[in-house]
């Protein structure tokens, strides 16, 4: 990888870094993070390889920086064709920008008495960023909209998202359900800077 295509990465990481930095509230974290995100997926070509690897069994959460004081992390998730997320929530922010392909966001309400129905759904085309978090919509079911090829977001989190305890919803049981991600590399793409 060249120098400028891991450049365009590291100038992410430092935008984020003075970011949360200033500690925001969460609206203008946000705003300014999106920006960061649109900037940085513009650009197709700083993603290692080896952090866009599909496979047949399930989707893949790749971790490509966490922050050393666990402010945040970024990671790539890569869904097979007609791969896609249980129902969960992230109890922290989020932002999730599509890199290549096309996703399908399915946005439900946090689970009370009724039923978990959903109450929105949208198309993320390539370029494309949404958020999460407790105070916007927390819980959302993700998938491929391609039948026939790939897609891949970048995921950035104000957490180390693959450690924080979260939960699934149970369509059978009708109840949350506790999980960790963790990762699908053993080590971050990017350790130090």
């Amino acid at each position: 990888m060249s120098a400028e295509r891991s450049d365009r990465f590291f100038q992410f990481l430092d935008v984020m870094d003075a970011l949360v930095a200033r500690d925001p509230h969460e609206a203008m974290l946000l705003d300014e993070g999106e920006a960061a995100l649109r900037v940085l997926i513009a650009y197709d070509d700083w993603l290692p390889a080896e952090c866009a690897v599909p496979r047949t069994d399930g989707y893949q959460q790749y971790l490509l920086y966490a922050d050393p004081q666990q402010r945040y992390s970024v990671t790539s998730f890569v869904w097979g064709p007609g791969q896609g997320t249980p129902i969960h929530n992230h109890t922290v922010w989020g932002l999730v920008g599509v890199l290549r392909g096309e996703e399908r966001c399915a946005e439900y309400p946090s689970p009370g008495d009724a039923p978990m129905q959903c109450v929105h759904q949208h198309a993320l085309v390539r370029g494309a960023v949404d958020r999460v978090s407790p105070r916007i919509g927390d819980w959302h079911a993700v998938s491929n909209a391609l039948a026939d090829a790939p897609s891949i977001s970048i995921h950035v989190y104000g957490a180390d998202i693959g450690r924080v305890t979260r939960s699934v919803w149970d369509p059978a049981t009708q109840q949350r359900r506790p999980f960790v991600s963790g990762y699908s590399n053993a080590a971050p793409w990017i350790a130090t800077r």
